[in-house]
């Protein structure tokens, strides 16, 4: 019954991409149906071998020794500061980001990033027949982050079309930077962090080719990335750990005002309706956690986590989700997990539209006027990931 519910939710996302598309008879299904095909054999083979899992446990022990070296920094500047046995979301989740950042920097510095964003693309270029440059973008998004990603690019960004503008803004927010995926390790599992990573990358993708379906000159896909003015290795360093600083800051911000925001919703809405916000807005949500293929006992509390994450952000839905008070059974959990692994929600659109902006105004409002757009696009992104990982469940 539930591959059925799978395949049927396929369906239905790929229809709802290819209502909203620019140019429905420039759609080219058989790259589209390839990268569906892929995503299921990588989603059968991070969640369902051996092997897979083998890999996934490497990579949740190299995030886990990340944070051990990161909370060495963060003892000796706020120890003392927790009392004994709790343990501050500030202090163990967001502050190792700074470290992480760091490492980041450093990999930038030696030229070993670029040189595997570059490859990478130009792999993935060949599966997606997609240009060169929209290839390294969704890898870049993924290794620097959203905004950062667009540096890079700066050379080129006047040169864009709107069509292929779109795509390269789609990428970034249907990813998410790896400076914060150890974050998201600590609240959710780490293979479905995983999996969301390499699925959301083929996704975006698979969206974009449906909604904005473009062809591209050879002799216009050309690749030139805007290397950072030289700076000394402990210039960069400093640059780096106050990047990832202002990343913490900002995040911590962001989670102090929108749960409260939400607290306060929940609390008019239930006396003057007598629901909470985040119970109405599961109501609306719950259509959609069912053709994700989450039971419909389950598809009103998870349609709610869903919509937190569309008007919040990621850190909010998944702190509810690892800490509120739900009864999911072990598929919902991992569907909803790989769901929320992206920059997919409203606060993204201005984040996205002032990166491009202080680079190219120009094209900055070229953003703006298709920044709804964008998050359906990325929405359904997201969507599209889940089903995969209920499909292989």
């Amino acid at each position: 019954m539930h591959y059925g519910i799978s395949i049927l939710g396929i369906l239905v996302v790929l229809f709802l991409a290819w209502v909203a598309s620019n140019n429905r008879k420039k759609v080219k299904f058989i790259p589209i149906i390839t990268m569906i095909v892929i995503q299921i054999i990588l989603a059968v083979f991070l969640l369902n071998t051996e092997f897979g899992l083998i890999i996934i446990k490497g990579i949740a022990n190299f995030f886990s020794t990340l944070l051990e070296y990161a909370n060495e920094g963060v003892s000796f500047v706020f120890g003392g500061m927790a009392n004994k046995g709790e343990t501050p979301f500030f202090l163990n989740v967001l502050l190792p980001i700074v470290f992480i950042s760091v490492l980041i920097g450093i990999l930038q510095h030696l030229k070993i990033l670029p040189f595997f964003m570059k490859g990478i693309g130009w792999v993935l270029s060949k599966v997606n027949r997609m240009g060169k440059l929209e290839s390294y973008n969704a890898v870049a998004s993924l290794m620097v982050g959203q905004s950062e990603v667009f540096i890079t690019l700066k050379k080129q960004l006047d040169l864009l079309s709107k069509q292929r503008l779109y795509t390269l803004c789609a990428s970034a927010m249907s990813t998410v930077s790896m400076s914060i995926v150890g974050a998201y390790m600590t609240m959710l599992e780490p293979k479905y962090v995983v999996t969301a990573l390499v699925l959301n990358l083929f996704g975006g993708f698979i969206i974009a080719s449906i909604i904005n379906p473009y062809e591209i000159n050879p002799n216009e896909d050309i690749l030139e990335i805007q290397h950072l003015e030289k700076q000394s290795f402990f210039e960069m360093l400093g640059e780096y750990i106050l990047d990832g600083f202002k990343v913490a800051i900002i995040v911590g911000a962001m989670l102090i005002g929108f749960i409260a925001l939400v607290a306060a919703f929940n609390h008019v809405f239930e006396l003057l309706f007598n629901i909470s916000f985040q119970r109405l807005l599961g109501y609306l949500f719950a259509p959609i956690a069912f053709i994700m293929g989450i039971p419909l006992s389950e598809a009103v509390s998870a349609g709610g986590i869903m919509a937190t994450k569309l008007v919040t952000n990621e850190f909010v839905a998944m702190m509810d989700l690892s800490g509120g008070n739900h009864q999911f059974s072990a598929r919902t959990l991992g569907i909803l997990s790989v769901f929320l692994v992206s920059f997919a929600n409203f606060s993204s659109i201005g984040i996205i539209t002032g990166a491009v902006k202080s680079l190219n105004e120009k094209q900055g409002n070229v953003v703006a006027r298709f920044g709804m757009k964008l998050l359906y696009g990325a929405t359904l992104v997201s969507i599209l990931s889940g089903i995969i990982v209920s499909l292989v469940f």
